[in-house]
């Protein structure tokens, strides 16, 4: 079986751009990559219909025949981890292949980043009954600010990344959370806890509230907190970056949509 090595696709609007940004989030110099450009891009004619330019990184170097067994983690750079990565899974109950993978994954990513952290997975809860449950993945350790970075975008991209991964080595998509320290679930609460808030604001004041921009996740986690609210419902604005989620008081005409 030919070696699984870490690859991810970078969209920026020059190659070497993309290049640079690929290494940042894989924590790489951009020599250790082999780069693949599957668009040049173009500035189109008279600057209109431009293009980004699309590679594809593949990071060099040999890649371990088979995964580490959840013993030999961060091999050597972090041996008082070992015991906690062990006790993922119930005493003498085999580690289910998906999480084993996603674990794996992340930890070697991490590794590579030269960090040392304890890395646990674990089933998640769908949040809908027709949805496929999550695999989470918790990264413990000190100093991991660099893994979440501003507004969660290094997480994010990290998470991107593992399922690119994962979703390769096992032939299916599987959906991963990867969360450090706990980040993710601080922040869905100060989300829901916000949504809640701006949604009384905009029935007091019966006026529509409009939250900063955030990414799809986090304005998926205002609309399901306030779905089923009787008196406000939501909508996404904008594009790209600047898309973000506006809370719209109810009118007697409003009360049956979704």
């Amino acid at each position: 079986m030919p070696e699984s090595r870490p690859s991810l696709e970078m969209i920026a609007p020059t190659v070497d751009e993309a290049v640079a940004r690929g290494a940042a989030e894989l924590g790489v110099t951009p020599d250790r990559l082999l780069v693949e450009v599957l668009d040049e891009g173009g500035q189109g004619i008279l600057g209109l219909g431009s293009r980004q330019a699309r590679v594809r990184l593949t990071l060099l170097g040999s890649a371990p025949a088979a995964r580490p067994s959840p013993s030999a983690a961060l091999a050597g750079d972090d041996e008082d981890f070992e015991d906690e990565d062990e006790q993922v899974e119930a005493p003498g109950a085999p580690a289910d292949r998906e999480i084993e993978v996603a674990r794996d994954t992340v930890r070697e990513l991490v590794s590579r980043m030269g960090l040392a952290a304890r890395v646990s997975g674990r089933w998640g809860e769908a949040d809908e009954p027709e949805e496929p449950r999550p695999v989470l993945v918790d990264i413990r350790g000190d100093d991991l600010s660099l893994l979440i970075g501003r507004r969660g975008e290094s997480l994010s991209a990290l998470q991107y990344i593992t399922r690119l991964i994962v979703g390769k080595e096992l032939g299916n998509y599987l959906p991963i959370v990867v969360d450090v320290e706990g980040y993710r679930a601080r922040r869905e609460r100060q989300l829901r806890q916000l949504a809640r808030r701006m949604a009384e604001q905009a029935v007091d004041g019966g006026r529509t509230m409009t939250l900063e921009p955030m990414p799809p996740a986090e304005r998926r986690i205002i609309h399901l907190e306030l779905r089923d609210h009787q008196r406000v419902f939501t909508e996404s604005i904008g594009e790209g970056e600047n898309r973000k989620v506006t809370i719209v008081p109810r009118r007697s005409e409003d009360s049956g949509r979704l």
